[in-house]
């Protein structure tokens, strides 16, 4: 698992939900993709009202409009290794927004990482 505290990069990418990569949703071909590079961890965001360059409001509140939902993926880990990942986004994302943010990493662990999570599974087994 990578570890990963204190300064950081978030790239955020908005695109349509209804993007796609041969055939695949867009949004799960990009986590894929962080996935097999290692990255420390992606996540993907449905909005429920938005618009982009094409000027063009997308909302859930109307049935006509809402096929083609904003979503964002969101992936953080140290500049070098975001930065390595964009290559990747530029083959992708042909109509979209990326963002990259400074952040900082205050916490990031797993169920397994957390102090007597371990301890507290075993006495409930018992």
């Amino acid at each position: 698992m990578t570890r990963l505290t204190g300064r950081a990069l978030r790239l955020t990418v908005f695109v349509g939900e209804n993007d796609t990569w041969h055939h695949k949703p867009l949004y799960s071909e990009i986590v894929h993709r962080a996935h097999e590079a290692g990255l420390a961890g992606a996540s993907v965001f449905r909005g429920v009202e938005g618009f982009g360059a094409s000027s063009l409001i997308h909302t859930s509140r109307l049935l006509s409009l809402s096929e083609d939902l904003p979503v964002a993926v969101v992936i953080v880990d140290t500049e070098p290794r975001v930065r390595a990942f964009l290559p990747q986004l530029d083959e992708l994302v042909t109509e979209g927004l990326v963002t990259l943010d400074d952040c900082e990493v205050i916490r990031y662990t797993s169920r397994e990482d957390t102090p007597g999570e371990t301890d507290a599974k075993s006495k409930r087994s018992l």
